[in-house]
């Protein structure tokens, strides 16, 4: 079976004029329940977004995952940037007024 890139249908927005989420990232069923994972990898984007937010740096998520790439990472941040300005309000909780 051939993966075909995540959001291939997608617009892609130049959050990083040099890396292109679709070039980095795929979902596929058998992998991690179809998250969205950086090709390659068994690695899911929320993973390498938890552990930015946790204070990592990419050159300490490179250093524990040699395997995966700057481009990687980076394609990481401009998929939830990405689905972030289609749905800005998707998992943000809304103040009662």
């Amino acid at each position: 079976m051939r993966l075909k890139p995540l959001l291939a249908f997608a617009p892609v927005r130049a959050y990083n004029r040099f890396v292109d989420h679709r070039q980095h990232l795929a979902s596929d069923p058998r992998i991690r329940s179809g998250k969205p994972c950086i090709a390659g990898t068994r690695i899911a984007v929320y993973d390498v977004l938890e552990y930015l937010a946790s204070g990592m740096s990419v050159e300490d998520v490179l250093a524990d995952f040699p395997h995966l790439t700057r481009d990687g990472i980076l394609a990481c941040l401009a998929y939830a940037a990405n689905i972030e300005k289609s749905d800005p309000l998707a998992q943000v909780r809304r103040p009662d007024y």
